[in-house]
């Protein structure tokens, strides 16, 4: 190893217990430069997260050597000094928070390395500031969202301050800014701190900014290269399990149209390439014809209206915080609707009012109205409604309610608790109908086993604890549509998985939404997720609804959508770059919907 290499893995092999002989690692030789930007891309279960694992120590190798800052890994004596300067961001915070006050779950990493008071106190604050978490410093991280913890994991790695530094999927449950500010704080620690940096992740945007990327695919590094030349591989991407950019699909659907584009990787490149094919067929300050939003016909017998709906964590204590500030929104039967915003901005507290897994205060048993005095109004109480369930009635049948409203909540591990896969998809259907025989409670968990996409002789005595994150979002979703619910609801149900996992998941979305399922609500960062799939959409900011219309109208609003610290769909912003230069594209924000437009304004240049 010489003075220039930060990372060195020799032919590496790695198998979990219980695995049969298969190796997670299987003769991995990998050198990462120091100062290096390394992204590590790959489907779930491709083993890079076992290779960041491998790297400080956390798991031990089978075979093989790994040297660490010319430092022998599996000598026992290396383990401290290596952890000192290897810190990894897991992607899921929980597992990293260990303290009641974030100050103090920033400052345990350089306690236990022996960094001094006063030099804490400024690591603390630099870490939250760099994380855009300053504010949070004495809140509790119990009562933070998904995205908030995340950024206070990353915050205790920086306080660190490691040469080299690991995310694997850190930024999966961010929303776009909490994104592009902690990805920032990154390039920055990276280009100008010459910190080493791994990437493990699943967004393609990302793994652009890195000077190298490899690619897995069970425990093998299958490709390696620059960024671009990765994902010109195309056909070869798809064999290892991953979808091609959805960038490089609309060049490939624009050149099979006769165009000649370049594989680029920026919208604004794509933009000016459309712009030159367009010129050479002399057209210039086109306008498509206008975009054709989705409409459903609604029976709207499961329509769901809320109406003032407030809430407060932890009301009358010194952590009290206002998640919701007067909700007013209505979802049509028959939607695939999105709820996006800002990490804290209410979106998880809102659905999880819409099961009564928090109830409405005049729901509850104790609540008694409070007089109101002589002159003055009387207090405006919240109203949900979910078909015929009136919420804010304490006699409503919430049990009835909660087999007809389903969710699948963030971090789906935190659903499953049974021993088997089979007792973990029947526990619902069994406590919701216990007049079912063995015979068809059987039959409907093999079914809903079937349906989320697994083999049910395979998992169904497996512990759900054994599997991978993909197969586990699966069974949560399988122990959620066994009582096959009007209403489903999923809390970023995509985040996390790999892009086919992702397309699967939305796939099988749209599957039990066009069978039986009246509507589909899904709770997400991904902007182009939405724009592909939902047929209306509510933007939350600040614990209120900004917004709330079908994705080509909410998108229109760029500026806006940006300013709330969101993003908009790669369409979005190659339109905007596309009407710089007089060429206008409606579209409904879809990558088909945008390719169809294109191949529409070029075939009606003049020498078509």
């Amino acid at each position: 190893m010489t003075e220039q290499e930060a990372i060195v893995f020799e032919n590496v092999k790695f198998s979990y217990p219980g695995s049969d002989g298969v190796f997670a690692v299987n003769g991995v030789s990998l050198t990462v430069k120091k100062g290096e930007f390394l992204s590590v891309i790959g489907h779930n279960g491709s083993g890079k997260s076992t290779l960041a694992r491998l790297t400080n120590g956390l798991l031990e190798a089978d075979a093989g050597k790994i040297t660490v800052l010319g430092l022998d890994v599996a000598e026992g004596k290396n383990s401290l000094e290596i952890r000192k300067h290897v810190g990894i961001v897991f992607q899921n915070p929980d597992n990293q928070m260990v303290a009641s006050i974030v100050e103090d779950d920033v400052a345990f990493g350089p306690e236990n390395i022996g960094i001094e008071r006063e030099e804490i106190g400024r690591r603390i604050e630099w870490a939250l500031k760099a994380v855009g978490m300053e504010e949070y410093r004495r809140s509790t991280p119990t009562r933070l969202s998904g995205g908030q913890k995340q950024r206070i994991a990353v915050a205790g790695v920086l306080a660190v301050k490691p040469e080299i530094l690991i995310l694997d999927e850190s930024t999966a449950m961010l929303d776009p800014k909490g994104r592009r500010e902690v990805i920032e704080v990154v390039r920055r620690l990276n280009k100008e701190e010459g910190i080493t940096v791994i990437l493990i992740t699943h967004f393609m945007e990302e793994a652009l900014l890195a000077d190298r990327a490899i690619v897995m695919n069970r425990g093998e590094i299958v490709l390696q290269g620059t960024p671009e030349e990765i994902f010109e591989s195309g056909d070869r991407l798809e064999m290892y399990n991953l979808c091609l950019p959805r960038i490089t699909e609309i060049i490939n659907t624009l050149n099979g149209a006769g165009m000649k584009l370049d594989n680029v990787l920026r919208p604004e490149e794509l933009a000016d390439g459309i712009i030159k094919n367009l010129s050479a067929r002399g057209i210039s300050n086109a306008k498509s014809s206008p975009a054709s939003p989705a409409e459903i016909n609604s029976p709207h017998e499961w329509d769901i209206d809320v109406k003032n709906l407030t809430f407060t964590y932890s009301k009358k204590s010194p952590f009290a915080t206002k998640a919701l500030k007067g909700i007013n929104l209505h979802i049509d039967d028959g939607e695939f609707f999105g709820i996006i915003g800002h990490t804290g901005s209410g979106k998880s507290t809102l659905v999880q009012h819409l099961n009564a897994l928090i109830k409405l205060p005049q729901a509850e048993k104790k609540y008694r109205r409070k007089k109101v005095k002589k002159g003055r109004p009387a207090p405006v109480l919240p109203e949900i409604t979910v078909g015929q369930f009136n919420l804010a009635d304490k006699k409503t049948d919430f049990k009835a309610l909660r087999a007809n409203v389903g969710m699948v909540f963030q971090y789906p591990e935190y659903q499953l608790f049974a021993e088997s896969v089979f007792a973990d998809v029947a526990f619902g259907l069994k406590n919701f109908n216990k007049k079912l025989s063995a015979e068809e409670v059987e039959k409907a968990v093999r079914e809903s086993i079937e349906i989320v996409g697994l083999d049910y002789n395979e998992v169904k005595d497996k512990s759900p604890f054994d599997l991978s994150g993909g197969q586990k979002r699966r069974v949560a979703i399988a122990g959620v549509i066994v009582t096959k619910p009007r209403i489903l609801i999923l809390d970023e149900p995509a985040a996390g998985l790999d892009p086919l996992g992702k397309k699967e998941i939305m796939e099988l979305l749209h599957k039990l939404h066009r069978e039986w399922c009246n509507t589909v609500i899904i709770v997400s960062h991904d902007m182009d997720e939405v724009a592909e799939n939902c047929t209306k959409a509510a933007v939350i900011a600040g614990g209120e609804v900004v917004f709330a219309e079908s994705p080509s109208k909410l998108f229109a609003r760029g500026n806006e959508i940006l300013s709330l610290g969101l993003d908009v769909p790669l369409t979005s912003k190659i339109c905007a770059e596309l009407e710089k230069s007089g060429v206008e594209v409606e579209c409904d924000c879809t990558a088909e919907d945008f390719s169809r437009k294109i191949i529409e304004i070029y075939g009606g240049g003049e020498n078509a």
